[in-house]
């Protein structure tokens, strides 16, 4: 009878052991990539790998390095530029934020177009800011649009880019209030400076 105890309260520990593991496992798993996209263009990243208890910085190290994934160096970059999970330093945070840029990665476009414009982590320099923010703008990237169009009602940027951000901005889509208000207030700022016949030509579909 003590035997069968035994092996009862042996069967029970290692259940539970492999419910702990199996939990562990479920705890670790990496971010997909449409997953991580959406974190960063939500600005939940960061926080995401907090709330996971900084148990992925060596995978997301290997990502961002080795495998060099656009959205994991973005997130490596603000890892280290911040000091999130990692001790702080900014000079290889921006490396990989440029890194990331580099292949294409529209928020992390935006990201260095605003710390430029803001002269966060770097010197301030609206003109580079400009380049930037209108990469990601032709990618799509609302945030950078909006920023894109505030920058030329400042005074940087190039003219001949104002139809350009003009189309984008009429054709853009939010269901958020105060960025419609931004949206609205950066065309109206836009016919401004610009040509009747360039608000005309610039109020076309999307991609025509």
């Amino acid at each position: 009878m003590h035997l069968f105890k035994s092996l009862l309260l042996l069967c029970y520990a290692f259940f539970v052991i492999s419910a702990n593991a199996a939990d562990e496992i479920k705890a670790v798993q990496l971010y997909s990539q449409d997953e991580l996209l959406s974190l960063i263009n939500k600005n939940e990243h960061l926080s995401r790998v907090v709330l996971d208890d900084c148990q992925l910085v060596q995978d997301i190290q290997a990502r961002a390095e080795v495998l060099k994934i656009p959205g994991y160096q973005f997130l490596w970059g603000d890892m280290l530029a911040w000091g999130v999970c990692v001790d702080a330093d900014p000079e290889r945070g921006i490396h990989f934020m440029h890194q990331a840029a580099e292949q294409g990665l529209a928020a992390g476009l935006e990201q260095l177009g605003r710390y430029y414009s803001q002269g966060k982590l770097v010197q301030q320099d609206k003109e580079r800011a400009v380049v930037f923010l209108r990469e990601a703008s032709v990618l799509g990237h609302l945030k950078a649009q909006i920023q894109l169009a505030e920058l030329f009602l400042e005074g940087y940027g190039s003219p001949y880019d104002y139809e350009d951000a003009y189309h984008w901005l009429y054709n853009a889509i939010t269901a958020d209030k105060p960025t419609h208000t931004k949206i609205s207030n950066c065309m109206q700022g836009l016919e401004k400076l610009m040509h009747p016949k360039a608000v005309r030509k610039a109020k076309r579909p999307l991609n025509s």
